[in-house]
């Protein structure tokens, strides 16, 4: 039906109308509804993963060592300290006031180097009157001396005159008396002038006892005085005298001593090689040799003092550490031992009635029987159920299982 309106025709849709049943059903919500389930799903499988499956263990491994033929044993282990050769307490020649003092704590001197200086106003007083007198002795040997030539030429003119009989023998005898006074005199001038500068060398070598010096290169390791302290050679009663500067050590003359049972003493011998540990770096193993065994024994603790010098010193080694060394033999092993491999000790386990150990290999731990031989307290001798070169686990390995997922520790 048309209408029209100013003279325009229009069509009347207002009639047309899409009955409900003809409407499709939008999808929407029932794919919002799949996607949120599916997002939980992966959550909740993601948690599950994360919280369930098994974690690589964190572990630490050792590589098994082959006993090779004259493979070195320990035979015997003591304990010791670390001890220099040089070691000086430095003091005074004479006794003084402390007026400068240049000894630190941890600070290298080198042979001569001024560790302090006493008061030494009084000495330098007395030199300088000495140099005076050496000074006054050598003009009055010059006025002497000028006295001397002049009376050598009287006792010339005078003889001559007694020759043509102008003068009598007793004026030429006091000339000649004159003279030889006079020569005398300038002879004890001269042993006095000897004298006074024999005490002007004399207080020379006394002011300088007044710097103390380092008698050798080392360390300083105590400092025992200080600035306007008293020092003195002997000790004076009432504490307040010090006897000593400071306390040097020569660091290469470090050296180890231990005193060894003498039941045992028979297998030390000199040049032995020793393996010392350091307590401070229990897994730094420092190669050492016997360098002398003291001959006398000490009939109170039956010991035998050893000395043991270091094949190379380092910096981390200090005097009064505490060590522990082992001394080794070199002995040979059996050819049928080539596969004889040797682990540390803390790397071993027992299980019931097996010894274990566990094995580290391509990311996963394996539980390993094994048969032991002999120990030095530290390393154990494998003889059947490792290879040479396999890494074993060390430390804690009471949680540790057959099959177990591991990293190494420095892994990250």
């Amino acid at each position: 039906m048309l209408t029209q309106d100013n003279n325009t025709t229009r069509p009347d849709i207002s009639h047309l109308r899409i009955a409900p049943q003809d409407k499709e059903e939008r999808p929407i919500g029932r794919w919002l509804f799949i996607i949120a389930v599916i997002a939980v799903l992966t959550v909740a499988a993601g948690v599950f993963f994360y919280f369930f499956r098994e974690r690589a263990v964190i572990i630490t491994v050792a590589t098994a060592e082959q006993i090779i033929s004259g493979q070195e044993h320990t035979i015997l282990n003591a304990s010791g300290y670390v001890t220099p050769r040089r070691r000086a307490t430095i003091a005074s020649k004479i006794t003084g006031q402390i007026m400068e003092m240049l000894a630190e704590e941890g600070i290298h001197v080198q042979k001569d180097d001024v560790l302090a200086r006493l008061d030494d106003a009084n000495s330098k007083a007395v030199m300088k009157t000495l140099e005076a007198e050496v000074g006054a002795a050598e003009a009055a040997i010059a006025e002497i001396s000028v006295n001397l030539k002049n009376m050598e030429k009287n006792l010339a003119r005078n003889r001559s005159l007694y020759k043509t009989g102008v003068i009598t023998v007793k004026e030429l005898d006091d000339s000649k008396t004159l003279f030889d006074g006079t020569g005398a005199r300038l002879e004890l001038a001269h042993k006095q002038i000897d004298v006074s500068r024999a005490r002007l060398l004399e207080m020379k070598q006394e002011l300088d006892n007044y710097t103390i010096r380092a008698p050798f290169a080392g360390i300083v390791v105590s400092k025992d005085a200080q600035v306007g302290e008293i020092v003195s050679p002997i000790s004076a009663g009432g504490g307040y005298t010090r006897t000593g500067i400071a306390t040097i050590v020569d660091m290469e003359s470090l050296e180890i001593e231990v005193d060894i049972n003498e039941s045992f003493i028979a297998k030390v011998k000199t040049g032995q090689k020793v393996t010392a540990t350091l307590d401070a770096y229990p897994e730094w193993p420092i190669p050492a040799r016997v360098r002398t065994v003291i001959p006398t024994a000490d009939r109170q603790k039956a010991t035998v003092k050893v000395r043991i010098s270091f094949d190379a010193l380092d910096p981390k080694i200090l005097p009064d550490m505490g060590v522990k060394v082992s001394f080794m033999e070199e002995t040979a092993v059996p050819e049928t031992s080539a596969n004889r491999v040797r682990v540390p000790l803390e790397s071993i386990r027992q299980d019931k009635d097996k010894t274990v150990t566990f094995i580290f290999r391509n990311g996963y731990i394996e539980s390993r029987s094994i048969t032991t031989g002999p120990s030095n307290g530290k390393f154990i001798e494998i003889l059947a159920g490792i290879m040479p070169g396999e890494q074993v686990v060390v430390g804690d390995t009471v949680n540790l299982h057959d099959g177990q997922k591991a990293r190494l520790a420095t892994n990250k």
